[in-house]
């Protein structure tokens, strides 16, 4: 169980600092190579400290990082159906975009099934995440 609590931690901890790396070398001029919707960038790399934040807590306390991921999941999910409203009325959102934001999504997804999996099991076998 205390590998898999690594795991989810170390997964939540490195894409926080891909996510910032990528948003603030884009920010500072680097060319992605596809339209970059500017709104959406920033807030990648505001949420690229969330992840890092959200990975301490969860090393801290696996039902908090349970509640911090499941929020970061629903947060991606409604800009992830924004820019996809947004792309399909015609704004300059790239399909890399959506890629990007799909996988976001889905990540933290299994991220918060990752935490309320070990939660759960903590609740029924003994098993002490936070010990």
């Amino acid at each position: 169980m205390k590998i898999t609590q690594n795991l989810l931690i170390t997964v939540a901890l490195l894409f926080g600092l891909l996510t910032i790396i990528a948003g603030t070398l884009v920010l500072l001029g680097s060319n992605p190579g596809y339209i970059v919707f500017r709104p959406l960038l920033i807030y990648n790399a505001a949420m690229g400290i969330v992840y890092v934040a959200a990975g301490i807590i969860a090393w801290r306390n696996i039902k908090q990082g349970m509640y911090v991921a499941a929020a970061i999941f629903i947060l991606n999910l409604i800009v992830l159906i924004t820019i996809f409203f947004l792309y399909t009325e015609g704004y300059s959102i790239a399909v890399d975009s959506l890629r990007a934001m799909s996988l976001r999504t889905v990540v933290w997804f299994a991220l918060f099934a990752g935490f309320w999996w070990l939660y759960r099991s903590n609740k029924f076998d003994g098993f002490k995440p936070d010990a």
